[in-house]
């Protein structure tokens, strides 16, 4: 008889400073804004001196000090971690001379934040964002299609002459980016959502690599849980989240990377709309977000994606930083995370047809590629996130199954993708 398998536990969530892989506790805090950390399991992410490294879980036993039990577990983790490849290290390097003083300013930087109706988490992200450590930028929050003034007064009332209110009635993120983009007056324009919370130094890791390196066009960075209260964010957390790992990483049209044979088209390893930069003459010269796909639309999602491969298809480099650090609020019910579970899955495809529809030219390397690309989709849908030690994306220590239901609904997204694409550029195309 098949039992069902046990709801993951809540963990608390909790940051580790390190001196160095095997030194002493540095500091010991909760997340932002979270709780303070009790006995039980513990997620924690673990810094060297102030630079994401690792993450650990552990159980904290009645009596026993937290930061001992997790600084241990991460001395442990970071002795057995792989070494860092050439190009790892030389960015590593790069970056550790750049703190060191030679780093050249980084450039004027607009913040967009596209939300709808979620004042409350809206003001908690712009706390945030307007505590950057970022000499020169500005805030820009794009109110999609509201029902209500609350996002407008909240704007005014409380952020007046800091943060810029711009409306967009068109509903869709991608529409909202778009609105967003023909505002901005950065050289690099910053993306991300109302449920994060910036780390301060978020906008500086994410815009600074652009001032080095004149043939990038995006930066994306890394995205941890603010909370794994419920078991749906657990579960959500535990089969990779939004993380990409910790090491460096820099995607080049003209050398592509040997371990991605489906490059370009597995953008989803690249990072996340929640934490992405772009440089806004690149962006603006692949053509913006395609306004049929995203959250808000019949395509479910999948804007993201799409700007990745646009940017990359112009010819320009994407580097992945988890330097750029932003907290997420991840959804809290099962609802919730069945909704994203079709959602990734119709993302996926519908970007796959809007980079057919709209770049044409790409099909013969799309075509050749696809097959392996759903086979790897499925596969991923089937175990998502699972690594080859047991443990999962992020560099946890806990792995609880993905259940079949979700893998399911993933699928069925990923067959609805070009469909809700489809309906998505009718609707667009029947309300001019």
């Amino acid at each position: 008889m098949n039992h069902p398998a046990p709801l993951p536990r809540p963990l608390s969530v909790a940051e580790l400073d390190l001196a160095a892989p095997g030194g002493p506790v540095l500091s010991f805090r909760p997340a932002p804004g979270g709780p303070e950390v009790k006995a039980g399991d513990v997620y924690a992410l673990v810094r060297l001196r102030g630079r994401p490294a690792s993450t650990v879980v552990g159980t904290v036993a009645d009596g026993e000090d937290p930061a001992g039990v997790l600084a241990a577990l991460a001395r442990e983790r970071l002795a057995r971690t792989a070494p860092l490849s050439d190009a790892e290290r030389f960015a590593e390097r790069f970056a550790e001379s750049r703190e060191e003083g030679g780093a050249d300013a980084p450039p004027r930087a607009s913040v967009v934040v596209a939300t709808r109706e979620r004042p409350e988490q809206l003001a908690r992200a712009l706390d945030s964002l307007l505590a950057q450590d970022h000499p020169d930028f500005e805030l820009i929050v794009v109110d999609n299609a509201p029902r209500t003034g609350d996002t407008r007064d909240l704007v005014v009332r409380k952020y007046a002459d800091r943060v810029r209110y711009v409306r967009e009635d068109v509903p869709g993120l991608a529409v909202a980016h778009n609105t967003g983009l023909a505002a901005a007056d950065g050289t690099v324009v910053a993306f991300t959502d109302d449920d994060v919370v910036a780390d301060p130094h978020w906008l500086t890791a994410l815009t600074e690599p652009f001032a080095a390196d004149p043939g990038l066009g995006c930066v994306t960075g890394l995205i941890l849980p603010a909370r794994l209260a419920t078991p749906a964010q657990v579960l959500l957390e535990s089969h990779g989240g939004f993380a990409k790992g910790f090491a460096p990483r820099l995607y080049d049209p003209a050398r592509p990377p040997a371990d991605e044979p489906l490059f370009p088209f597995t953008a989803g390893s690249f990072g996340s709309g929640a934490n992405m930069a772009f440089r806004a003459d690149a962006l603006r010269r692949a053509g913006g977000f395609d306004p049929a796909t995203g959250t808000g639309t019949a395509a479910k999602g999948g804007d993201d994606l799409y700007a990745f491969v646009a940017v990359l298809s112009a010819g320009f480099r994407l580097r992945y930083t988890a330097r750029a650090l932003v907290w997420h609020h991840h959804r809290d019910t099962w609802q919730d995370l069945r909704n994203q579970a079709y959602g990734y899955g119709a993302g996926l495809t519908a970007y796959l047809t809007a980079t057919l529809v709209r770049r044409p030219r790409l099909l013969p390397a799309l075509l050749a590629r696809l097959p392996r690309g759903l086979a790897h989709a499925r596969t991923m849908t089937a175990r998502r996130g699972e690594a080859p030690d047991g443990g999962v994306p992020g560099e946890h220590g806990t792995h609880h199954p993905w259940p079949r239901s979700l893998s399911r609904l993933e699928r069925r997204g990923m067959f609805y993708g070009p469909l809700g694409y489809a309906k998505a550029r009718l609707r667009k195309a029947g309300s001019r």
